[in-house]
């Protein structure tokens, strides 16, 4: 058996733009592992391709190239061609999708909605199995029984998230990909949410992908944070690594955006405003993707795209000019 539950290589999402023969490379060359039990988190700005990338490790949409494999096993390899059957796989790998008000089905109980994957899994034999383990699946995500038989649009949009939670414990899954499940929650919700996602992880055991915008949320719950920008992976190492001694001008951005508690720390901190907009992902600029909003841009990052490549034990970077960004580290190696 693998350590790592979850290995991604090469993974790349395009789609065909319509009425033209340009694509969208909303994934490109995306690799990197998740451990048993860990919780990796993905954060990047909206449209770097986060959501698309945990689409396509389930297969929510078919990659356009690439390798999965999950538990040692390949589910899917564009070089030999292989596609496993997804079905035995949808009991270990589920979803928690980011909009609670759009992700559940408005003609449908609380009970349909969680019984639904104990139906097609056949995983209860009579009907008072099924309700008694939709009842105990309530529980666990903080609803009463009585939640059961209402509707979606009678719950607010916290309890909502809960039953979409529910939903995804179900099939008792191995791994959850976690779709920005707090963005659309307001910030005492969003507390109650992420404690709940670890509460059950240290009960039964979840590996979690847990995509955000939030860097702050993702610090808190991630043990490793990867940083996308426009469908490339930047920047890769613990999540304390990233937060204190990150190497990519776009992380360090990113982390100089999180707001600070103490205003006379947060009036003397220094804010990294980037300049321009994040470009097209129909066309994305030459070399490195980053290359337009940087401040160390040269000739060279225009021609050629820098390698992932690991800088440090576990810390892994594609910047051509981490020798300006860290002399430092680079002196000591």
């Amino acid at each position: 058996m693998s350590e790592n539950l979850l290995e991604i290589e090469h993974l790349k999402q395009y789609f065909p733009v319509a009425g033209s023969r340009k694509t969208v490379k909303a994934v490109d060359d995306v690799s990197f592992f998740i451990r048993k039990g860990e919780t990796f988190g993905l954060v990047g700005e909206s449209g770097c391709g986060k959501t698309t990338t945990g689409r396509s490790i389930l297969r929510l949409t078919e990659p356009t190239a690439g390798k999965i494999v999950y538990d040692g096993n390949v589910i899917f390899d564009s070089e030999t061609g292989k596609k496993a059957d997804m079905l035995p796989y949808r009991r270990k790998m589920q979803i928690v999708f980011q909009d609670p008000y759009a992700s559940l089905d408005p003609r449908m109980t609380v009970g349909d909605i969680v019984g639904e994957a104990l139906d097609i899994h056949k995983l209860c034999r009579t009907r008072a199995e099924r309700r008694e383990r939709i009842l105990s699946l309530l529980s666990t995500v903080g609803l009463n029984s009585e939640h059961a038989n209402r509707y979606p649009h009678e719950f607010s949009g916290g309890q909502r998230q809960r039953i979409g939670i529910a939903r995804a414990l179900a099939v008792d899954p191995e791994f959850i990909v976690c779709d920005e499940p707090v963005s659309a929650l307001d910030v005492s919700i969003q507390a109650q949410v992420v404690n709940m996602f670890e509460d059950l992880q240290k009960k039964l055991g979840l590996t979690y992908l847990f995509i955000a915008h939030d860097l702050s949320i993702v610090n808190h719950i991630s043990g490793r944070i990867g940083v996308m920008y426009l469908g490339h992976l930047v920047e890769m190492a613990d999540a304390d690594e990233i937060t204190f001694h990150s190497m990519h001008p776009y992380t360090r951005s990113l982390i100089s955006a999180v707001p600070i508690a103490d205003p006379k720390i947060a009036r003397s901190s220094k804010r990294i405003i980037l300049s321009g907009d994040v470009p097209s992902p129909v066309n994305p600029p030459s070399g490195c993707p980053f290359r337009t909003r940087c401040l160390y841009a040269d000739g060279r990052c225009a021609e050629e795209n820098p390698a992932f490549r690991e800088e440090k034990p576990g810390h892994f970077v594609a910047c051509h000019h981490l020798d300006k960004l860290n002399p430092a580290d680079q002196s000591e190696s």
